[in-house]
């Protein structure tokens, strides 16, 4: 039992398939810190950016709404036309900022696990809206880990806000005293030191965050030794199966190879343990091409093949151990064996000549010329 258990333990690194899968269910390493501090680091930014243009369509609005003539409040196209113009002042004024905010927002979080679509997130899961599960979900550790970073950021944050409030105490103060124009402008600077020195403050949180997510992510994906066994056999398939896939496809070769032995012009033997079908066809090819070749049963099932279809059928056990150990199927025969061949077929053709009554019987082959390095015992 104890072996059992330790194999369970999940020790390993995850695998690439593993990081693939996860993936694509959307398990990617996300930090919301990360993306909190890039949306207000380029909300405040946009601001020290486009403060000016904001502040200007602030003041036009201000301007527009504050003087409105008597007569045009009770006429009803007017005030639609004014509203319709306050409305375009302030899109306009507004729309730089609300696009830079968008960007962040959707760059943020790519920061940290990059784009990743997975429509398998999407669906929906009874985990999600289990009681239990979110019972377990608020008293986990990863509950325990959010609840101190909120902490630390409203103590962070918290404190570094009453420091800048006590650093531009005088400036705050004496805005009532400066004409309204240069009010409006003198706080939206403020507005925008006071962002930036916030937004800075959540830096630090998301320089911690980053390094802890990435590490809960691969933590989470780690591996024991039974489940990369598993993934393996998943991917690789079950030795049984490959043997069957093996099996499977050495009889469709055999078939295939079976469906020439017809057309050889002479099937060459040792006898009993070697076959080796031969055509030669010199518009084809300048040497003669096996057709087939096989060994113990394989071979008896091309001679019988051969006896079927009334193919030559030669005894020559060192010829048909050379040509089936140096040639594979549908390869031209080895030079070396140019001379042995071309005994052989002519002295099929003579054999065909003396069977039709065209001349002498043919005397025995005896002895044909093998290369050493190419005979085979």
């Amino acid at each position: 039992m104890a072996e059992e258990d330790s194999s369970q333990e999940k020790s390993e690194e995850a695998t690439p398939r593993r990081i693939e899968k996860a993936r694509e269910e959307g398990d990617v390493p996300r930090s919301r810190e990360l993306s909190t501090f890039a949306v207000l680091m380029a909300g405040t930014v946009g601001l020290w950016i486009f403060g000016g243009n904001i502040t200007e369509s602030m003041m036009n609005l201000m301007k527009d709404n504050f003087s409105v003539q008597r007569a045009a409040v009770f006429d009803t196209n007017q005030m639609a036309i004014h509203l319709a113009s306050s409305a375009e002042e302030a899109v306009l004024g507004l729309a730089p900022l609300m696009a830079l905010l968008l960007f962040a927002a959707i760059a943020g979080p790519l920061g940290l696990g990059g784009w990743n679509f997975a429509s398998k997130a999407l669906a929906p899961k009874l985990n999600r809206i289990s009681p239990i599960s979110g019972f377990k979900r608020m008293f986990s550790m990863r509950s325990v880990i959010e609840l101190i970073k909120s902490i630390l950021k409203i103590c962070l944050v918290g404190g570094l806000a009453v420091l800048i409030m006590d650093w531009m105490q005088y400036e705050i103060l004496t805005l009532p005293m400066e004409s309204l124009e240069q009010s409006i402008k003198h706080s939206m600077v403020i507005i925008s030191l006071s962002a930036i020195a916030l937004s800075s403050a959540t830096l630090i949180i998301a320089i911690i965050d980053v390094p802890y997510q990435i590490y809960e992510h691969a933590k989470k994906l780690k591996m024991s030794m039974q489940e990369i066994k598993d993934e393996f056999k998943e991917t690789e398939g079950k030795p049984e199966v490959k043997r069957k896939i093996r099996q499977l496809q050495m009889e469709m070769a055999n078939s295939r190879m079976m469906g020439d032995v017809p057309d050889a012009d002479v099937i060459i033997t040792n006898p009993t343990h070697y076959s080796v079908a031969l055509k030669y066809d010199p518009k084809v090819a300048s040497a003669p091409i096996m057709l087939a070749k096989g060994a113990d049963q394989i071979a008896l099932k091309i001679r019988e093949i051969g006896n079927e279809y009334d193919i030559p059928i030669l005894e020559a056990p060192p010829l048909a151990r050379a040509i089936f150990y140096n040639t594979e199927i549908g390869d031209e025969i080895p030079e070396g064996l140019y001379v042995a061949i071309a005994q052989v077929l002519a002295y099929i053709f003579q054999l065909d000549q003396y069977m039709k009554g065209r001349g002498p019987k043919p005397k025995d082959l005896g002895d044909m010329p093998i290369p050493d390095d190419l005979q085979h015992d």
